[in-house]
């Protein structure tokens, strides 16, 4: 996964998620506060780009205290296949198995998905 830090690439990134509210509603807000600055610490990342199949934004890693707390560890995500977002969820290190996390989204499917990999995984999803 990439992680977008240009202002440009930023730009672009909201342009194009502001196509498909409400969906990408989740990711959107992240995307803008990041190009704004970023007070918050997140990150957003890409799949490619710039045709990416999936944004994917997060806490900064550095700035997790809490390994447990799945609060901090929200990550926000909007996919245009979900075959990438089995992908991520499967086999990146971006969504990291050793932290407690949760996952937001307004696509149908999502929850399936997260719900067959952590059977897979014989992981247990609340």
């Amino acid at each position: 996964m990439l992680i977008l830090r240009c202002p440009a690439q930023l730009q672009l990134l909201e342009e194009a998620l502001r196509k498909s509210l409400p969906t990408t509603l989740p990711v959107l807000g992240t995307v803008m506060t990041v190009a704004r600055g970023n007070p918050a610490s997140h990150e957003v990342l890409v799949d490619s780009w710039p045709n990416f199949s999936i944004v994917l934004t997060r806490l900064r890693p550095e700035d997790h205290r809490d390994p447990r707390d799945h609060y901090t560890n929200q990550l926000s995500v909007f996919y245009r296949d979900k075959g990438a977002l089995q992908a991520l969820l499967e086999g990146t290190e971006a969504v990291t198995r050793e932290r407690a996390f949760q996952i937001l989204g307004m696509q149908d499917g999502l929850d399936q998905a997260v719900q067959e990999v952590a059977r897979a995984r014989g992981l247990k999803v609340e």
